[in-house]
Parts: structure tokens; sequence; C-alpha cells
């Protein structure tokens, strides 16, 4: 179970390396801050990421996949991502990358 304030669409979401995370909202009804919230169902799209090997050169991760998402407080039937949410930076062949760091987010609405 993770607590935190509310990750919304406007939120600072990147990944380990830097390349920001774009919220795809799957319900935009629910608001914090005038902003939809962000949910388990919710697509995190990365563009920006510059993570590279000197094996294999550019491995950018693409997507974040959210694990725990808070436990007890739900939009539309889905559990909300929170700041303390933890996740996987996934590249196109999907493997992990490293954790999302979610660094701006609103800080009036904290869910469990």
């Amino acid at each position: 179970m993770t607590t935190g304030p509310v990750v919304h669409v406007g939120a600072g979401v990147s990944c380990s390396h830097g390349g920001p995370a774009t919220v795809l909202p799957g319900n935009p009804r629910v608001l914090v801050g005038g902003q939809p919230v962000a949910t388990l169902s919710d697509t995190f799209m990365i563009a920006g990421c510059a993570f590279s090997t000197p094996a294999t050169g550019p491995h950018p991760c693409v997507k974040i996949q959210w694990l725990t998402p808070a436990a007890r407080v739900l939009a539309g039937g889905q559990p909300l991502i929170t700041q303390g949410s933890s996740g996987l930076g996934l590249a196109a062949d999907q493997l992990p990358q490293g954790p999302p760091i979610a660094s701006a987010v609103q800080p009036r609405v904290v869910a469990q």
C-alpha cells in the first residue's frame, strides 16, 4: 500500500533518466487541482529518455508500468497513482529500465 499526494495529468513524472512522461487519462471525470487524476489503467508515455548502454547503444524508456498504486482510493473503479507508488520505466522491448520519479504533484489531496 502506498500513501502520498495523488498524481494528476499535469504532474511532473519522468523515467529515472529524466525523460518526461505524458499521462493519457482513462477517466477524465475525477479531478484534483482542476486536472484529471492518474490511475493504474492510464497510459504513461515517455519521450526524450536518453538512456544508452555501451554494448547496445540507445535503449530509451518509452512507458511507465505502475506496480503499487493506492489500495484504498479508486476513481472509476481504478486505483489512483500516488507520489509514493512504485513502478518501472520500460523500453520498447519491455525490458525494465529503472523506477519512475513523480516529483511535482499537487499537495492537497492524499490517497492511501
